[in-house]
């Protein structure tokens, strides 16, 4: 067996390492998924609980102890039910990002060249355009960037459209006198697949409370998926991006332009 160092009388080896690395992310994971969120509060209380159960059983304290014990030999049941859209989002996380992954591979098999082709750029130039010109005539709109991923399941009701990407087709959809301008339009694949599309709506207590539905929707999405969500307010035109369930208001055009660059 091979040792890296000593503390004290306690050998470290490699894997000692590699298992902090690895527990540490996984605690740094839940913690991202659980910030800002009552649910932080409940898996504290949890914790608390589970520490007080411990230490009862080290001072023998059998009556509290007995108690305690029916609560924790029921423990990992109480805890997904309670924790279950966190869990369910952690799930999605972890499966959404190995897909995209192998997707990503994919692509770079099939054409190496990809980021660079014309196509590409024109259709980011497509979306670019719309968002500013929408942006200075106070248009609200709301385009989800979903890469390869489907989104059944996440996404409810929408018109299903497969449309080529064009400024004057997002212009038209999100024209308050359009039918499909109340929701959000999932581009995929290159493509506008859908629009009129309703989006679960975030529950995260820290967003600010100037942010209207368009924008807890957009935050929702992406709490639940490995998507980024362009968000223009109808009411002071500002742009605004969400992505990883954090929302970032007040975008430039050279940040809307790098910001979708990164995430088409």
């Amino acid at each position: 067996m091979i040792y890296l160092f000593d503390i004290g009388f306690l050998p470290v080896r490699i894997w000692d390492v590699l298992d902090i690395i690895i527990v540490g992310y996984l605690m740094y994971q839940i913690y991202k998924l659980l910030r800002g969120n009552i649910a932080f509060n409940i898996f504290v209380g949890v914790l608390t609980l589970y520490v007080v159960w411990w230490l009862v059983n080290q001072l023998e304290m059998d009556l509290l102890s007995a108690v305690l014990d029916q609560f924790v030999s029921v423990g990992v049941i109480i805890i997904i039910i309670i924790f279950q859209p966190e869990v369910r989002r952690f799930l999605l996380f972890l499966g959404n990002t190995t897909l995209r992954q192998r997707s990503n591979f994919l692509g770079r098999i099939l054409d190496r060249n990809l980021e660079s082709t014309e196509e590409k750029v024109r259709q980011l130039r497509a979306l670019r355009s719309a968002i500013v010109r929408m942006s200075k005539r106070k248009t609200g709109a709301l385009i989800v960037l979903a890469g390869n991923l489907d989104l059944d399941g996440l996404v409810s009701s929408g018109v299903a459209m497969d449309a080529d990407i064009t400024e004057p087709l997002l212009e038209s959809i999100f024209n308050k006198h359009s039918p499909l301008h109340d929701g959000a339009v999932i581009v995929s694949n290159g493509r506008l697949q859908s629009a009129s599309c309703v989006l679960p709506v975030s529950e995260n207590p820290n967003l600010p409370s100037s942010a209207g539905l368009r924008h807890r929707a957009a935050v929702g999405i992406t709490e639940r998926a490995n998507v980024a969500a362009f968000i223009v307010s109808e009411e002071t035109g500002q742009i605004s991006i969400a992505a990883e369930g954090e929302l970032r208001r007040k975008l430039d055009e050279q940040e809307l332009k790098s910001l979708l660059s990164e995430y088409y």
